[in-house]
């Protein structure tokens, strides 16, 4: 595959900042999250000057532009654009960049850099975006020369977005924005080094197709990789013509139909006991998209022991990282689901598997104890699902509400469920929210928070008034910080070090500060008064839930265990 473009770039003087912004044009970007400043000021002149080429948006922090970016990339498959200016402003992107890299979503940063005659001099709001971001992108980039800008921002796009997707940050020094160019710029690239791999060894499928038809106990590991390929519909008409049981990582729910016969739910330290027994019982794991995580995986020694591997990834690097694997497949998900739907299926005998995975799923359900008009946060996201018949977009951040929002929200399409997985960022869900909003216009989207990570973002409350966005967000409030609060009480003899008693305003007033509307729920009555309500409102809205304090997220898997020991599978 050759990766290159041609296209000629318009020839009449133009600053760098112009070459840009015709640039950002020409990739059919029609979103740009940014905050402006003074190293990119030639920039926000030329978008002034664009004005109706795309719509810019306006965030109240960096860390808001670059999670929204997320949401934004995660919903729609597009990518993600962000513009932030040098120093405080880059290194506030830092986070986000970081998240988005663990996550793999593309998302393409622009960073102001101070005049190329005064790097490496700690002038005025400097600082090393190269240096600071190389770990944590999937490539980089500062400009050196105004003629290779539109060059640099077709490699960005291009990269972010092929093979397995991720961020990738262009560091424009301000002489270079501002620099007047007459001659005519091209933009041909051509990256020999970097020419990921889409399609699967037909040797290699076939190793696997003979592999199902020899196991006795397969299992499927299905992770975001079937959702950025595209792949949901080709895993669907895999499992069903193989017949094999589905497990599915955080990151990969709704790649495959939490309602379907064959879904076992959600794997890992808080997955379910049919998943997590599947993992450990099986014979043959084939893992299609994921990236074997320590959260997944519990202790290795005791995952998937008896077990043949199976590895579907577009990334080589995953391949034997962290689980030794026998059937490596270098491929696109999708592709590689297809190669094996297109395989004569005979001889299955899965028969007595899945009758025992089906077992475990009925004999074995998720739990929660229930209170007579309390709220419990497990019934408050069975009667979210209900309200909005699993169609919402759900957000999160990262803690008990995520972990809750996972196991009862049943999520049946791809492209539903934005959080925060590999990097675990507080204040992600709120933001998250706007993007994937603005990338979904008609669609309902939720923003389950906690009341400790929408306080680091809640400043975005002002671009919900602003632009009339109708996200709602919900505030799991336990008045703590819920998962530090669990993992003190087990691990550590209940010793609550600042993780309880968090002070927090009150939320309706600051909703109705922002002109938007609050509402507080303590009583099941109250919610079951409210919610339904609120929910179908074309407003935004701010719901402060308040739940039971104590209140933990099962099963659990402790730290050093294998996934058979599971604690608070039954009550």
């Amino acid at each position: 595959m050759k990766a290159e473009a041609t296209r000629k770039v318009n020839s009449a003087p133009r600053t760098g900042a112009d070459l840009l912004v015709d640039s950002l044009i020409e990739q059919g970007v029609d979103t740009l999250f940014g905050y402006p400043g003074g190293a990119v000021l030639p920039i926000y002149d030329a978008i002034y000057r664009a004005e109706g080429s795309f719509d810019h948006v306006l965030p109240r922090h960096e860390q808001g532009a670059i999670h929204a970016a997320e949401g934004y990339a995660r919903v729609s498959g597009r990518p993600g654009v962000v513009i932030g200016t040098s120093g405080p402003g880059a290194t506030n992107l830092i986070t986000g960049i970081a998240d988005a890299m663990m996550d793999s979503l593309p998302v393409v940063i622009f960073t102001g850099q101070v005049a190329k005659g005064v790097i490496g001099t700690d002038a005025f709001q400097e600082s090393d975006v190269m240096g600071i971001t190389t770990p944590i992108t999937k490539h980089n980039y500062q400009v050196q020369q105004i003629e290779e800008l539109p060059r640099v921002v077709k490699e960005a796009f291009h990269i972010a977005t092929t093979g397995r997707p991720g961020p990738v940050v262009v560091d424009i020094p301000k002489d270079i924005s501002s620099t007047v160019h007459e001659a005519e710029v091209d933009s041909t690239f051509h990256l020999p080094g970097y020419q990921p791999n889409v399609r699967p060894n037909p040797i290699q499928i076939n190793k696997l197709h003979e592999a199902i038809l020899q196991s006795k106990k397969p299992v499927i590991l299905s992770g975001a990789g079937v959702i950025h390929s595209k792949g949901s519909e080709d895993l669907a008409s895999f499992a069903k013509n193989y017949n094999i049981p589905v497990v599915t990582t955080l990151l990969g729910l709704g790649g495959f139909s939490g309602s379907d016969k064959l879904s076992l739910g959600m794997g890992g330290m808080h997955g379910t006991y049919s998943a997590n027994m599947a993992l450990y019982e099986c014979d043959l794991l084939i893992n299609i998209g994921a990236r074997f995580d320590d959260r997944l995986t519990g202790n290795l020694e005791h995952f998937a022991p008896n077990a043949k591997v199976a590895h579907i990834d577009i990334d080589p690097a995953e391949i034997g990282k962290n689980v030794p694997t026998s059937l490596p497949i270098v491929s696109d998900a999708k592709a590689a689901l297809q190669a094996l739907n297109n395989r004569t299926v005979s001889q299955l005998d899965h028969k007595d598997w899945i009758e025992k995975t089906s077992s475990n799923k009925s004999e074995y359900p998720l739990w929660h104890d229930d209170y007579e008009d309390k709220i419990s946060p497990q019934w408050l996201m069975k009667k979210i699902h209900a309200y909005t018949q699993g169609e919402s977009i759900v957000t999160t951040d990262v803690g008990q509400h995520q972990m809750w929002a996972a196991q009862y929200y049943s999520f049946h399409q791809p492209n539903k469920w934005v959080t925060s997985g590999g990097l675990g960022t507080m204040g992600f869900g709120f933001p998250a929210a706007i993007g994937a909003q603005l990338a979904e216009p008609e669609a309902s989207v939720v923003a389950v928070v906690g009341d400790g990570g929408f306080q680091m973002t809640m400043q975005e409350l002002s671009l919900l008034q602003e632009r009339k966005i109708p996200v709602k967000i919900v505030i799991v409030n336990n008045e703590a910080l819920g998962m530090v609060r669990q993992w003190q009480e087990k691990f550590y003899e209940g010793r609550y070090s600042h993780s309880l008693a968090q002070s927090q305003p009150d939320f309706v007033k600051l909703a109705e500060s922002y002109e938007i509307q609050g509402y507080k729920l303590e009583t099941k009555e109250d919610l079951e008064k409210v919610l339904p309500e609120v929910l179908n409102d074309p407003n935004p809205a701010v719901i402060d839930c308040r739940v039971m304090q104590m209140e933990n997220v099962y099963p659990m898997i402790a730290p050093g265990k294998g996934l058979h020991e599971m604690i608070g599978v039954t009550r």
